[in-house]
């Protein structure tokens, strides 16, 4: 039994999201009483969050679901600054233009998640350049530079990896902890938000937020953060050998979306079951106690759940069918991920190899080699075991593409134009 009294907290904790707290108590009484508010801050630095991120849109979630106002922040002035937290280099500045293309691509991934509105506990989505752009260098400096010091700046992790490394800290970057606790402090007279959080990467800043909050107007601002997430295998959560799993369809489709849940490892299904989904934790403990090939139904039920929350039930039993009738009955649907090869290029008819790279089933020609020597490789459902020429002549009628596959979890169409 959780050890927490509030519904949020108590969810919180049942399902595997908290990794620091400040004020356990009193966080506790804040979030059981009223209407709580808080949020999240989610910088600018592409046109789509990835599932990455989707860990923090879920606890704003658990946090509306449990009768609290989720804030969702857009980092539109700390982006042009840039999150130095546990970055080995500073990251490339971007053009205001950018930012703002970044934003409105962020925007519709939270959609399926919050409900947003005017009512008490609607969601609501706030720009901090609205504040940040238009402060006034001396200003800012007297009112909130003097309660940070540098003797506590230079112990945080980013900072102190950095500096042993001899490696550039820029003024910068030096200053992100002061504009991430000066949004706290913000969002706390703008909208009496109470309380931050984020991953324990962020652990120090968010400190810093509910401190300045104390310094600076005598009131209470409380922290919380979620782990960071890796695999079981200790992979890094959201990435795959052809990138990053974006959560806008039109970067990654609701196809391969549901692939990469389907392709959890068989230790992190019941963990990823309660962090990125819905069910009842009875629901999951049944589907974490199956065994043997039985996984395969659990894995699935995590696939049509996530991929349900994001891109809808249609999308997911469109997936869900395509994967089937492409992995078990030995089929195809147009509903795969699809990507083009051009004729002039290959006049004798695509190699094993090109045909590989176009479907971005491999990184490199040595790759495909590899893969091809292990019998991994299949080009409409037949095994290549060396590289060589398909022609054109030979693509799949009904979905005018080649079928390509790489084991038994990886598959792409790849059209010819």
């Amino acid at each position: 039994m959780s050890a927490y009294t509030s519904e949020f907290l108590r969810t919180l904790d049942e399902r595997g999201y908290i990794k620091q707290v400040t004020h356990t108590t009193e966080l506790d009484e804040y979030c059981g009483s009223g209407v709580p508010v808080a949020y999240i801050g989610f910088d600018a630095t592409a046109d789509s969050l990835h599932v990455g991120s989707l860990v923090g849109i879920m606890m704003l979630r658990r946090f509306q679901q449990a009768g609290g106002k989720p804030i969702v922040l857009m980092g539109g002035g700390t982006t042009k600054v840039g999150d130095p937290t546990d970055k080995e280099k500073s990251r490339p500045l971007l053009t205001d233009e950018k930012i703002a293309a970044n934003i409105a691509g962020i925007k519709r991934a939270f959609e399926p998640f919050l409900t947003f509105g005017d009512g008490p506990t609607d969601a609501i989505m706030v720009n901090n350049d609205d504040w940040l752009s238009g402060l006034g260098y001396v200003g800012f400096l007297r009112d909130i530079g003097r309660y940070f010091t540098i003797n506590t700046m230079v112990k945080q992790d980013t900072v102190a990896r950095r500096l042993k490394a001899e490696q550039p800290y820029t003024f910068l970057e030096f200053n992100y902890l002061l504009l991430q606790s000066y949004d706290f402090l913000e969002l706390s007279r703008r909208h009496n938000c109470g309380l931050q959080m984020g991953g324990s990467d962020q652990w120090g800043n968010i400190v810093g937020g509910a401190d300045l909050i104390h310094k600076a107007d005598g009131g209470q601002g409380y922290g919380l953060t979620c782990p960071l997430i890796t695999t079981a295998s200790g992979g890094k959560m959201g990435k795959t050998a052809d990138g990053a799993v974006w959560l806008n369809a039109d970067r990654r489709s609701p196809y391969e979306y549901w692939q990469f849940w389907r392709n959890t490892e068989d230790a992190d299904v019941g963990r990823f079951l309660r962090l990125f989904t819905d069910l009842s934790l009875d629901e999951i403990a049944a589907l974490e106690a199956l065994e043997g090939a039985a996984i395969n139904d659990a894995k699935i039920a995590l696939a049509n759940a996530a991929t349900t929350m994001l891109h809808g039930a249609t999308a997911a039993a469109e997936a869900a069918g395509a994967a089937q009738k492409a992995f078990e009955g030995g089929g195809v649907s147009a509903d795969l991920p699809t990507f083009e090869i051009t004729k002039a290029e290959h006049p004798e008819g695509p190699t094993t190899t090109a045909l590989l790279r176009a479907g971005e089933l491999v990184a490199s020609n040595g790759e495909a080699r590899r893969k091809m020597n292990e019998g991994a490789v299949r080009i409409n459902d037949v095994k290549i075991s060396a590289d060589q020429h398909h022609d054109w002549n030979s693509v799949l009628d009904d979905v005018n593409a080649f079928k390509v596959q790489v084991g038994k979890k990886r598959l792409a169409l790849v059209k010819p134009i």
